[in-house]
């Protein structure tokens, strides 16, 4: 049987036009289709996107290629260590012409935002993000909004040697469902850079491939994209030996499993079923755990811990 045939029925002119917005965002990222599959995953699954990555590998292009692809409005705010909370939810001002506050919403109100190099900001302001990426909420003055839907946030991230920056806590580092590098182009993919049209037009002369409401009904029936019993068990036994490693001073959570399994169901989707299968949670378990775990020794790295975890831990 054709494994497109397993696919909820109602999205399959839905799936064609999701390949359709891969396909013109690879002919902007160029040599990066795995991570580009994974944000489409994460946007899919409802979650947000932590990009950590050096400045000037395609971070906002591939940011502003998303946008254009789904036709989202589009933020972008560079986290500096004056940025103010109020500078992203924004603030109630007196009107004195109609004698009562008025508030006059941030750049949180969107669909799309770009957090640019978000751990240049001051906690003060990275806990501002915290009830929009976990709530699509805010709550200024005591009053509490709700953001616009979709809300999907992709936020970048300095290595942390670097001057200016703040170690994202743990509890902001787990409203990212995925955390991805794009990395240096190999020489054939970066030649085609140096040589070819410019980014900035080519991510200006995308057309939207897919509607905010077809978006929204594909991020809402995710669910019927099914997960056996023995899926489940592979997906425990990786969650549990992420909190039996003696390499790791925490493990997964229960709110990391279901983005395992989120993340997976939207990847099993894009690739045609309507099930789960093991390669799903494969492809997506180091990008949604890494960033989760806490080592033991500084030495070690979560992601080659999280590599040898996935390698070691059977999946039947």
């Amino acid at each position: 049987m054709d494994a497109s045939q397993n696919t909820p029925a109602a999205s399959l002119a839905a799936r064609s036009a999701l390949l359709a917005a891969e396909a013109q965002i690879n002919q902007v990222i160029v040599g990066k289709p795995e991570v580009v599959r994974l944000v489409l995953a994460a946007l899919l699954a409802n979650g947000h996107v932590l990009l950590e990555d050096l400045p000037g590998v395609g971070k906002t292009t591939l940011a502003h290629a998303l946008a254009q692809s789904f036709a989202l409005q589009f933020q972008r705010v560079q986290f500096t260590s004056d940025l103010l909370p109020a500078d992203l939810t924004g603030v109630s001002i007196y009107r004195r012409d109609l004698e009562r506050f008025e508030f006059i919403p941030g750049p949180l109100f969107t669909e799309l935002l770009l957090a640019d190099e978000l751990n240049r900001g001051s906690p003060k302001t990275q806990s501002a993000l915290l009830e929009a990426m976990a709530e699509a909420q805010i709550t200024v003055d005591g009053t509490t909004r709700a953001l616009n839907q979709p809300f999907f946030v992709i936020a970048t991230q300095n290595p942390t040697e670097q001057a200016g920056t703040f170690v994202l806590p743990e509890s902001q580092l787990d409203r990212f469902m995925l955390t991805l590098s794009i990395g240096y182009p190999d020489p054939a993919h970066e030649r085609m850079l140096l040589s070819g049209q410019d980014r900035r037009a080519m991510v200006q002369a995308l057309k939207p491939c897919v509607s905010k409401t077809e978006l929204i009904t594909l991020q809402t029936s995710l669910k019927q994209v099914q997960t056996s019993s023995s899926l489940l068990d592979y997906v425990q036994r990786l969650i549990g030996a992420t909190r039996s490693s003696a390499e790791l001073r925490f493990g997964l959570s229960p709110r990391a499993g279901l983005a395992l399994v989120n993340c997976a169901r939207a990847v099993a989707f894009l690739n045609g079923r309507g099930f789960v299968l093991p390669e799903d949670v494969q492809q997506v378990f180091i990008a949604v755990a890494a960033h989760r775990l806490v080592v033991r020794d500084a030495g070690l790295h979560a992601r080659s811990v999280a590599a040898q975890i996935l390698k070691k831990t059977a999946a039947i």
